[in-house]
C-alpha cells in the first residue's frame, strides 16, 4: 500500500543478526558458495530457523562484521522511512561465543551515529541457556542503560526455557532501569504469554497464541499491552500453518494493541514495507488502520518517542 510507505514508521521487534541477507552473508563468509548460503537460509520450522540463525552468528567474527551488518540494516530502514528502531542484539550469543562485548557495541554505536535512524538497543538472552546465562546478559545491559540500551528480553526456545526460571533476572533488570520484553506465545500456547506477563514484560514478542485464550486477549486489551507482530516470520517458522491462518486481524479487531515488525528480515526475505503490504493485501487493513498501527510503533516504544518529535540526524 504505497500511502503507508510514506508514513513515518518505527520497528520494535528486529534482530540485528537476523537482518543478514544472503548478499551480506557472501561478504561475511566469502568462502561459502551461493548454493550453500541459499541452502542454509532454507527452513520450514522453528528448529530449522534456529539452526540458520546459529550458522549466521557463528560467522560474525568481531566488531567489523557486526558493524557491516548494522550499516546494511540501517540503510534498509532509512530507505523505508523507518525513523526509529529498537534493535535486538543477541548479547547472549556474544557471550556464548566468548567475544568481548564492548568493542562490538562500540562499533555498532559508531554506525548508529552516522545514520538518520534513531536507534535504541534491546539486549537479548537465550532462554534455553538458563537463568544464570540470562542474568549475565541483564547485568551487561544494566551497564549500558545510559548508553543506548533501553531494554532486556529473552528469546530462543520457549519450551526448553520456561518463563518461571527468570523471575529474579527480570526483577534485577527492572531495578536497574531497563524496560522489559519477552518472546512468548510464538511456538508455545497462551500459558507462555501469561508467564512473560508475570515476569513484568511490558511488550510481548509475537504473542500469537494469545488468540487461543479469550481471558488473555481481554487482559492485553484492557491493560494496553502490545504484541510485536511479525507475520512473515510466523509463516516461515511454521508458528502458523499458513498465511491465511495468521491471527493479526483478530487481534486488531479485538482491540489488542499491535505493532508490525520484521523480526529477522534477512532470514525471512522481508522488509517492513512488505509486512505493511501483507497486512493490507491479505488481511484487509485499510490505509487509516495501518496509519494507526504505524503510530503504535512510536506509542509503545520504550523510549516513548512520537513521530513528530523524531529528529532525523544528518549524515556526517
Amino acid at each position: 500500500m504505497p500511502g503507508c510507505h510514506e508514513v513515518a514508521k518505527a520497528e520494535l521487534h528486529l534482530h540485528l543478526e537476523g537482518s543478514v541477507t544472503p548478499a551480506t552473508m557472501q561478504e561475511l563468509a566469502p568462502g561459502a558458495s551461493t548454493e550453500e548460503i541459499r541452502e542454509r537460509f532454507r527452513f520450514s520450522n522453528f528448529a530449522g530457523f534456529l539452526e540458520c540463525f546459529k550458522w549466521v552468528v557463528e560467522r560474525l567474527r568481531g566488531p567489523e562484521d557486526y558493524a557491516l551488518v548494522t550499516r546494511r540494516l540501517l540503510e534498509t530502514l532509512s530507505s523505508q522511512n523507518v525513523r526509529y528502531a529498537e534493535i535486538t542484539l543477541s548479547a547472549g550469543v556474544v557471550l556464548w561465543k566468548k567475544q568481548e562485548f564492548e568493542p562490538i557495541y562500540d562499533a555498532l554505536q559508531r554506525e548508529v551515529a552516522r545514520s538518520p535512524v534513531d536507534v535504541k538497543w534491546n539486549l537479548d538472552a537465550i532462554r534455553h541457556f538458563g537463568a544464570e546465562h540470562a542474568m549475565q546478559v541483564a547485568e551487561l545491559a544494566a551497564g549500558y542503560v545510559d548508553d543506548g540500551v533501553v531494554s532486556f528480553g529473552i528469546g530462543g526456545d520457549e519450551e526448553r526455557g520456561p518463563a518461571g526460571w527468570f523471575t529474579d533476572v527480570y526483577r534485577f533488570a527492572r531495578a536497574k532501569g531497563l524496560c522489559l520484553t519477552a518472546h512468548a506465545g510464538e511456538t508455545v500456547g497462551p500459558e507462555s504469554v501469561w508467564g512473560a506477563l508475570r515476569l513484568g514484560a511490558e511488550r510481548i514478542g509475537h504473542g500469537i497464541r494469545a488468540v487461543d485464550d479469550p481471558a488473555l486477549m481481554r487482559h492485553l486489551r484492557d491493560e494496553d499491552i502490545p504484541l510485536e507482530i511479525c507475520i512473515s516470520s510466523n509463516v516461515a517458522t511454521g508458528a502458523v500453518p499458513s498465511l491465511a491462518a495468521h491471527p493479526v486481524r483478530r487481534f486488531y479487531d479485538a482491540g489488542v494493541p499491535i505493532v508490525l515488525n520484521t523480526d529477522d528480515p534477512g532470514l525471512f526475505g522481508t522488509t517492513l514495507e512488505k509486512e505493511y503490504d501483507l497486512a493490507a493485501r491479505e488481511f484487509g487493513f485499510s490505509e487509516d488502520e495501518l496509519a494507526q498501527v504505524a503510530e503504535n510503533g512510536f506509542r509503545y516504544a520504550f523510549a516513548r518517542v512520537k513521530p513528530e518529535r523524531v529528529e532525523v540526524k544528518k549524515d556526517e
